[in-house]
């Protein structure tokens, strides 16, 4: 297991540095996604596949959605969607593909294996302990956390919003 946990940190590092070198948002989003999961896969071979299941949930799923709504809601312009019809050349998805099979490779041998982890005996998280820290103990942060990605929404809206035509005309008068 110290393998796979090595394997599966070098992987998320990797494709982290991919995320914020990237210079297509598309592109970042893709390593973003294999960071996460590869985070996860550190999580359940840690011994915590509740934490694990829920880093795949919430942020490589509904975190990932939102960040793609924030691109097409940004709407570049034309320029865009040609470079946009090139991220289909299967160059493109040559790394986030190759780091996806190895962590897919890796999860499946971690999980044929059947070792158990080093710190599978030490104690089980179960949903209601989770629960009751997100709303008791750390309410407060969860409610800050909820209001940045309200923030992140209406930012990326009022930045994709395109002025209507007599908006442009009042502006020039003043």
């Amino acid at each position: 297991m110290t393998f796979a946990f090595y394997l599966f940190s070098c992987i998320a590092i990797l494709a982290t540095a991919m995320v914020v070198t990237s210079r297509h948002p598309v592109h970042g989003l893709l390593y973003l996604v294999v960071s996460f999961l590869a985070v996860a896969s550190v999580f359940y071979v840690l011994g915590a596949p509740f934490i694990a299941l829920l880093e795949v949930i919430v942020y490589a799923g509904a975190i990932m959605v939102l960040f793609v709504f924030m691109i097409m809601m940004l709407n570049l312009g034309p320029n865009v969607a040609s470079e946009e019809s090139q991220f289909l050349r299967p160059s493109v998805w040559v790394g986030p593909s190759l780091l996806c099979l190895v962590l897919f490779a890796e999860m499946i041998y971690v999980v044929v294996s059947g070792e158990p982890s080093a710190t599978a005996a030490a104690s089980e998280i179960d949903p209601k302990e989770v629960g009751v820290a997100l709303i008791g103990k750390y309410y407060l942060a969860v409610e800050f956390a909820s209001m940045l990605l309200l923030a992140g929404i209406v930012a990326a809206y009022h930045l994709g919003k395109r002025s209507l035509p007599d908006e442009t005309t009042e502006e020039a008068i003043q």
